[in-house]
This record gives C-alpha cells, structure tokens and sequence, in this order.
C-alpha cells in the first residue's frame, strides 16, 4: 500500500512538472562526449567568431574593395564542398547510430565514407587555392583575400584533423569496439568534434564567399 502511495505521489510529481514547465531528465539524458572536450570546442567557436568579427570591421572600412573582390572568386568549388561536407556529417550522424546497434560493418563504411568526403573537401581547397595564386588573388593582394586565407585555411587544418579523427573512428568500428565507456567517449566525442567542423564552414561559406 506504501508502495502504490509512493509511486502515485512521483506521477503526481512528475505531471507537476510537466505542466509547470521544468524539464524532468532522466538518467540516461546527458550531453555526448565529455565536459572537457566542449570546452575545447566551443572555445575553437569562439576564436572563429572574433576572426570573422574582424573581417566584418576591415570589411566595413572598404566595402566596395570586398565585393569586387568576392565576385571575382569562383563559387563551384566552395559550392561543391559545402555539399561535400554536409553529406559527411550525415554520415557520421548514421555511423554512429550503428555503433549504438552494434552494426560495426555498416558503421565501418559510413565513417570510411565520411573520410573520403572530408578527403575530396581537402583537394577542392588546394585546387582553389591553386587557382587563386595563378590567377593573382594571392593573399597579399588586399584585405579580403588575405582573410579568405586565413578563414578558409585555419578551417582546412581542423578538417585535416578531423581526417585523422575520423580514420581513428573508422578503425574502432572494423575491430568492433562497442560504444559504451571509453569507447562511448572517443566514438561521441570524435562525431561532435566533425559536427563542428562541419558548422563552422556553414558559418564561413556565407560570410566569406557570399556576404563580403
């Protein structure tokens, strides 16, 4: 009878707060991956965001210079790798539902398909910028271009990273490594880690390729 009292008060308890608006989470809610590694990233967010505060200012003081200088950069390759990349994290976002199911083989290739989409994103960069120098839209020739080096190349090293990030996620699930505990961890963390990468260029693209 205790028992039956004790169970109807929680019910009562938990339809208090429903209706009252506060959340109720349970024990299995929580945020993937680690404390320490959102720190890091949204910290990384945070040094983007002041870079592109900064290109916004130096673009304020000549705008004319920067349109002129963004209309005469091509956007089919920046097009091409921003479908690239969207496509990589869907992967990522399947893979990783796999490993949950213990789906290793399809998992596996997900995440392999996944690298060789951030792989194609490298390539587009180098021919762009190849394109860019040859053409005489080097760094050096104004502020605009100078920014779209920076911006673009500190993003191309994170997808670098992320490259090795991801082949570390690719080997984890060709020997079936289950994600619980550690495995959890490196499996959540490494898919955020790619999901900000990912964010970040649907943040540059438009400031960069189509706003400047």
């Amino acid at each position: 009878m205790t028992g039956s009292t004790s169970g109807a008060k929680s019910d009562r308890v938990a339809t208090d707060d429903v209706h009252a608006g506060r959340s109720v989470v349970g024990p299995d809610q929580r945020v993937p991956g680690e404390p320490g590694l959102w720190v890091f990233l949204l910290g990384d967010m945070a040094i983007f965001a002041i870079m592109f505060v900064a290109f916004m200012v130096d673009r304020a003081k000549d705008p004319d210079l920067f349109r002129d200088s963004r209309e005469s950069v091509g956007l089919a390759i920046a097009l091409t790798n921003t479908m690239v990349l969207l496509i990589s994290s869907l992967l990522v976002v399947i893979a990783l539902n796999n490993v949950r199911t213990a789906d290793f083989r399809r998992a596996h290739l997900l995440f392999s398909g996944a690298v060789v989409c951030a792989g194609t994103f490298v390539v587009g960069k180098v021919i762009e910028y190849i394109h860019l120098v040859n053409t005489g839209h080097g760094p050096d020739e104004n502020p605009y271009f100078m920014w779209l080096f920076i911006l673009t190349g500190v993003h191309l090293s994170h997808v670098v990273i992320g490259i090795v990030v991801l082949g570390v996620l690719v080997g984890r699930a060709r020997r079936a490594i289950a994600a619980d505990g550690a495995g959890r961890v490196v499996y959540e963390g490494g898919a955020c880690y790619w999901h900000m990468v990912d964010l970040l260029w649907m943040m540059l693209f438009p400031v960069v390729y189509l706003v400047a």
